[in-house]
């Protein structure tokens, strides 16, 4: 969707024109047909892991590439060319479940769990929100007690991405004392006793991504399967963040770009009182004004990336970068539903779907409010 030679090199390239082709040959006939049956096929999965798009930023050693952070930035802005935001999600649901494991779990665990999710045999998710508080991390309440090899997990999450088909959830649990010092991160696995996955939950957008509850009842999880130190996963909850927030601004980025190219397409040939649409200024002053904003969110989207890629840390910046870019998202699909008029409020039309798939954006991850607060306290106040 983008030529930036400063942060896209050759090998970068070489995956951006893998992932468009694979997007084109196996996701853009059936995204319809996804978006309705609120689910992703599990076949879907299998094919992106033996085209290695999976794979991408994981290590070698488990079927991995190996690759940098703009390789992973390259193989999403395709995906989100679908203009499904719910497939974007659906498939990437493994960056913000298996990291953890990846960077934090035991060389058991891993050498379990990443390659078959790498290769998309298995669906893994990340379950931290509950239906108590979203964002309020550090007090969430599913509780995991200790039990000879064991810990009894008993709670419930909610809005969980992949959560119906999934078959490895990193599970955020108290294991200690109230407030962020005393959570952990769990693997557990469908079919264990005690867990069961609710009902699919209807939402307003990304609907091709299955969204579930789930409950745990004295659920026997082995204590092999604690991803790090226990009392220690609020570090790995914010530590994980920090990619997942920039996955959310680049998916905004994106969503932005297909607003404007549909609008830009839009007012072209559509005609009103015997011109073009685009002949009447306010409606191009409309679009520059997008154009502009969208240009200056991506790249500091892009720079912030580079920081990532080049080991500073940036939570400010990254907390910063989503908000921005959420916000011109936020203002390119509600722009494109007007340009569009009548037909934008069609379900027939991408800008629609694009308008309601963009408000989770800047829920997600962290919502706006919270980027501010966490904004606020790397100023010092």
């Amino acid at each position: 969707m983008s030529s930036y030679p400063v942060y896209f090199g050759e090998t970068q390239q070489l995956i951006r024109h893998s992932v468009k082709k694979f997007v084109e040959q196996e996701i853009n006939p059936h995204v319809e047909q996804w978006e309705e049956a609120g689910e992703l096929p599990r076949t879907l999965y299998r094919k992106a892991g033996q085209a290695g798009i999976l794979g991408i930023g994981y290590p070698e050693q488990y079927g991995g590439t190996g690759l940098d952070v703009f390789s992973k930035i390259a193989a999403s802005e395709e995906i989100m060319a679908c203009g499904a935001g719910g497939v974007a999600a659906g498939l990437g649901s493994i960056d913000i479940g298996l990291p953890p494991v990846v960077n934090w779990g035991s060389d058991e665990l891993k050498r379990r769990v990443v390659a078959p999710v790498i290769a998309g045999e298995k669906i893994q998710c990340l379950a931290i929100t509950e239906p108590s508080g979203g964002s309020d991390v550090a007090n969430l309440k599913t509780r995991a007690v200790k039990d000879g090899d064991y810990y009894r997990v008993t709670g419930s999450k909610t809005f969980i991405t992949s959560g119906v088909n999934a078959d490895y959830y990193t599970v955020a649990v108290r294991t200690g004392e109230p407030g962020y010092g005393g959570i952990s991160l769990l693997l557990i696995e469908k079919g264990t006793p005690g867990f069961s996955v609710g009902r699919k939950l209807k939402k307003m957008g990304w609907w091709a991504s299955d969204t579930a509850e789930l409950f745990f009842e004295d659920c026997a999880v082995p204590k092999s399967n604690l991803i790090g130190q226990e009392n220690a996963g609020f570090y790995v909850i914010m530590t994980n963040f920090q990619m997942e927030r920039l996955n959310l601004a680049i998916m905004a980025n994106c969503t932005s770009q297909l607003a404007l190219d549909a609008c830009l397409g839009y007012v072209k040939e559509r005609k009103a009182f015997g011109k073009p649409l685009s002949g009447f200024q306010t409606l191009r002053h409309k679009l520059a004004e997008v154009a502009t904003q969208l240009e200056a969110s991506r790249e500091f989207t892009y720079r912030v990336a580079a920081r990532i890629a080049a080991g500073d840390s940036v939570i400010k910046e990254v907390s910063m970068a989503k908000n921005f870019a959420t916000s011109v998202s936020d203002r390119a699909t509600y722009d494109a539903v007007q340009v569009f008029g009548g037909m934008g409020y069609m379900r027939e039309t991408l800008v629609e779907r694009l308008y309601r798939d963009n408000r989770i954006l800047a829920i997600g991850g962290g919502t706006f409010e919270i980027m501010n607060e966490v904004i606020a306290k790397q100023l010092g106040l």
